[in-house]
């Protein structure tokens, strides 16, 4: 496909109501962009108290730390409930209710984990390490839990005094103290579990800046500050409201009004024109996820569910995904529907990080004439038809419709299902789809950007997709604490990937974000999560 042969494509959205044809942006002429992760309040001036509200994009899951599988869920917890560690602008892992990095064992299989004491949590409850353990328990053992195979091969897991908790493994297992950076080291009242149980996620307490109030499903949730919090002195907002607006024109104009001081995932189509306004500011930051197209191949009774044999051919050919993935246009399309924001993906490992290597960065071409030699030595009917699920955002629906033109010159015929993005996480769990296109924000260990997905009855395996080779790859990958020795074996992993294409890659976004002047002490990191803890009205700001 030529760049030239998507305007039509995308002048036709305007059935949509989405924006009008976007200027093709060539390679050659990729702008370079900025990082800015926002600045923390520090010294600054600003303001005591205050409620803050911010447009959410989607509208998160269940706010329960062990079951959500949303980045709009982590937005929220991250103001309520703290984890062991957390990264900086650097992507580092700092302590954050650990009090230092894990101790390993030389053999690798005792990981100890020094924990906060002297602090509570929202409900009052005594935070220490056997609170601790029985989060993590749970994170570990919940039958629905999206965090067991992030958090390795288990064999048990102790708290032997107030301040440390130790993790004993079967076998070693590196990626650990990224995963406690995230949802897994996210640690919940021990009494909240006891009362709430499975609807922990109705009336979540844990340690936080802020403690949960309320939520009005598809309207907004509300959390207030929280007295008991061990760095209250540093918390200035009163109260937060995330109110759900998943359409962006809608997000950019309450943010020129002021009716909302922050917004997350602004458009490409809007970005430029709100970085001119001298009333707003723009956070940009490189994403550690990758967005993708989903074939389910084995996915029949629910996720972590034993694979089954799916009757279609392109959940049983590789031959007909490997033929989706050379039918796209990579970097036509991403320069096309998003403005030269956004970057081509090919490969679930993050290139620039210590475990990228030649092997996952390398890209498949654009090939559409072997796209269609694939199909016929498949002996499927050409064009091919594949009912694509995407969420019914607008610059979802636009890069699925150009991406429906990109492999229709390829031999295939993509029927585009537009579904809630809530309903899409629902449908992917279920495995009642052919093919979905979601994205995923990304962590800083590969291992939950590979075998989250791919391992064999892994909780995020939404595909079901089973090869014991990549099962062994993605184990080695994981025992090895030699970085090099870990990129090469994920650059094996890619090369595998991109044979039977379980998942194809499309595009790699920019966190765009973009808030206030008024307001400051909001930051996004790489991992996407907009922090709005320790945010602050500045002192001008009256009411």
């Amino acid at each position: 496909m030529s760049p030239r042969s998507l305007l039509p494509l995308l002048a036709g959205l305007a059935v949509l109501t989405l924006t009008a044809c976007v200027p093709v942006q060539h390679a050659s002429a990729r702008s370079e962009h900025r990082d800015d992760f926002g600045t923390p309040v520090g010294n600054r001036t600003v303001q005591r108290g205050g409620d803050l509200v911010m447009g959410l994009s989607n509208e998160p899951d269940k706010l329960d730390p062990t079951t959500s599988s949303s980045l709009y869920t982590r937005y929220v917890m991250t103001t309520i409930c703290e984890k062991l560690y957390d990264i900086d602008d650097t992507s580092a892992i700092v302590p954050q209710l650990a009090t230092a990095l894990p101790v390993i064992s030389p053999d690798g299989l005792t990981v100890t984990i020094p924990v906060r004491t002297g602090i509570v949590f929202a409900d009052g409850t005594p935070f220490d390490a056997p609170a601790v353990a029985t989060s993590l328990r749970r994170h570990f053992e919940l039958k629905t839990s999206q965090r067991k195979s992030e958090m390795g091969p288990i064999s048990r897991i102790d708290a032997p005094d107030k301040s440390h908790v130790v993790l004993h493994y079967k076998k070693p297992f590196a990626p650990i103290t990224a995963a406690l950076a995230d949802r897994a080291g996210m640690i919940m009242s021990p009494a909240a579990l006891a009362k709430e149980g499975d609807d922990f996620g109705e009336n979540p307490l844990c340690v936080g800046p802020f403690k949960f109030v309320k939520r009005v499903p598809q309207t907004e949730i509300d959390v207030e500050r929280d007295p008991l919090y061990y760095d209250a002195k540093d918390v200035h907002l009163d109260k937060i409201t995330y109110r759900i607006m998943t359409d962006a024109n809608i997000r950019a104009a309450n943010l020129r009004s002021g009716d909302i001081q922050v917004a997350d995932t602004i458009s490409p189509q809007d970005v430029d024109a709100l970085a001119q306004d001298p009333d707003l500011k723009v956070l940009q930051s490189p994403s550690l996820g990758y967005q993708s197209v989903t074939f389910n191949t084995g996915n029949v009774d629910g996720v972590g569910k034993p694979t089954k044999h799916i009757d279609k051919p392109i959940a049983n050919d590789p031959r007909i995904r490997l033929a989706f993935s050379l039918a796209l246009d990579r970097q036509t399309l991403v320069d096309t529907v998003f403005n030269n924001w956004f970057d081509p993906a090919c490969s679930p490992v993050a290139p620039k990080t210590p475990y990228s290597s030649a092997a996952s960065n390398a890209c498949p071409p654009f090939d559409p004439a072997k796209s269609r030699q694939l199909l016929k030595e498949a002996g499927v009917p050409v064009p091919f038809p594949i009912s694509l699920q995407v969420t019914n955002t607008q610059d979802q629906l636009r890069y699925a419709q150009a991406l429906q033109a990109s492999v229709a010159e390829g031999g295939f015929d993509v029927q585009i299902v537009p579904v809630e993005y809530s309903t899409l996480l629902d449908v992917q769990k279920r495995g009642t789809f052919e093919a979905l296109m979601l994205g995923w924000s990304g962590r800083i260990d590969p291992d939950a950007n590979t075998a989250r997905f791919l391992s064999t009855g892994s909780g995020g395996n939404y595909g079901g997709f089973n090869s014991s080779t990549l099962d062994n790859l993605l184990s080695s990958a994981a025992r090895s604490i030699d970085t090099k020795q870990r990129a090469a074996l994920y650059g094996q992993a890619v090369q595998l990937i991109q044979q039977q294409n379980p998942i194809v890659y499309t595009y790699r976004v920019r966190n765009l974000t973009v808030h206030s002047t008024r307001v400051t002490g909001i930051q996004v990191y790489a991992d996407g999560v907009v922090r709005l803890g320790k945010a602050a009205f500045t002192d001008s700001q009256e009411g």
